[in-house]
C-alpha cells in the first residue's frame, strides 16, 4: 500500500514536474545519465506516490554509498533510516530480486565456461553488498552448464566456514561434473586470504578423485573481484 503524502511536501509547485521531466530523462538517454539518486527516484515514486523523494533518495544513497549498495541494504538497517517504510523497502527488495533473476538468467543461457563475464557479473549482483559472508557453489554438468545454484553457508562480517566433504557430497546429489566456488568479503575488498585459499585447495583435494573438476573460485566485494585461478593460486 503506498504512502501517504506527508503535510507540506505534496503541495510544491515543481513536484509533478520534477517527476515527469527525471522520467522523460531516462527514457530518451538512459540510466547512464541519471546520478544514483535521481535512478532511486524513479524506484521510490511507486512507493511514494504523492511526495518529493529527492531528499529521502539523496538521504539513502549518502547512508550506504551507491544505488546498489541501498538496494542490497539489509531490511533492518533500511528501516532505521527516516522516512524509509514497509512499502519501499519492497521496491527496493523487488529490484535487488530482478537483478539478481537477470543475470542469473544470462548464466543459465549457455555453458558457462564460454560467457565467464555472466558469471562474474552474477556473482557479484548476488552476494557483492550482502553485510555477511555466503559462500555460493554453482554446479555444473558435463557441458558446462548451470545444474544448481546454492548458498551452502551463511556465516559472519568475515568468516564463513566451508568443508570440502559437504560441498563434494552435494556436487555428487546433483550429478555434477565441476563446480565453481564463490564468496563475498563484505569489507569490499576481494583479495584472496590465506585461509580462502587453503580451503579452495582442501575442496580440489576431495573432489578430484571422485572426478569433480573445480574450475575456479571466485571472490566478490564492492571494490571489484578476484579470481584464484586467474590469480594462479590454484
Amino acid at each position: 500500500m503506498a504512502e501517504a503524502p506527508e503535510d507540506g511536501l505534496n503541495d510544491a509547485p515543481h513536484f509533478h514536474g520534477h517527476r515527469d521531466r527525471l522520467r522523460a530523462r531516462f527514457r530518451e538517454a538512459g540510466a547512464q545519465a541519471l546520478a544514483d539518486y535521481e535512478l532511486l527516484e524513479l524506484v521510490l515514486f511507486r512507493a511514494v506516490p504523492r511526495r518529493d523523494v529527492k531528499p529521502l533518495a539523496k538521504a539513502l544513497v549518502d547512508r550506504f554509498g551507491s544505488f546498489a549498495e541501498v538496494v542490497a541494504a539489509p531490511v533492518p538497517l533500511l528501516a532505521e533510516v527516516p522516512g524509509v517504510k514497509d512499502a519501499i523497502i519492497t521496491e527496493l527488495k523487488v529490484v535487488e530480486a530482478a537483478a539478481q533473476r537477470l543475470a542469473k538468467g544470462q548464466v543459465k543461457r549457455r555453458p558457462v565456461l564460454s560467457s565467464w563475464s555472466a558469471v562474474i557479473d552474477y556473482c557479484r549482483t548476488a552476494m557483492a553488498y550482502a553485510d555477511r559472508e555466503q559462500v555460493r557453489v554453482l554446479f555444473l554438468d558435463k557441458r558446462n552448464q548451470l545444474i544448481a545454484d546454492e548458498v551452502l553457508q551463511t556465516g559472519t562480517v568475515d568468516h564463513a566456514p566451508v568443508y570440502p566433504r559437504e560441498v563434494v557430497k552435494r556436487a555428487l546429489e546433483v550429478s555434477a561434473s565441476a563446480v565453481i566456488l564463490c564468496h563475498n568479503h563484505p569489507s569490499g575488498d576481494p583479495t584472496p586470504s590465506r585461509a580462502d585459499i587453503d580451503m579452495t585447495r582442501k575442496i580440489i583435494d576431495v573432489a578430484k578423485p571422485l572426478g569433480i573438476e573445480v574450475h575456479d573460485h571466485i571472490i566478490v566485494g564492492k571494490d571489484g573481484h578476484a579470481s584464484l585461478k586467474g590469480l594462479r593460486l590454484i
